[in-house]
């Protein structure tokens, strides 16, 4: 999967699981767990969508690494 459509990804599912967030202006900087304030279940809702959405399975070891909005974005893009 090419960045553009992990990114268009990532934010279609923080969408979801945040909908409070405002994913046209997000910073892909900011930290998925204190910048966005998605709490423990938040974050696996938001890994489970994006295994529905793109096929990307996250193991539970990928974890702390995933830890910023492009982080993600480049986990999802690597394993897509």
């Amino acid at each position: 999967m090419n960045a553009s459509d992990a990114r268009a990804a990532v934010l279609a599912a923080i969408d979801e699981v945040a909908p409070d967030v405002d994913t046209g202006t997000i910073d892909t900087g900011s930290r998925l767990r204190q910048d966005l304030e998605l709490d423990s279940l938040d974050f696996l809702r938001l890994l489970e969508i994006l295994t529905e959405s793109t096929g990307v399975d996250t193991r539970e070891d990928d974890y702390p690494g995933l830890v910023t909005v492009q982080q993600l974005i480049d986990h999802v893009a690597a394993r897509g």
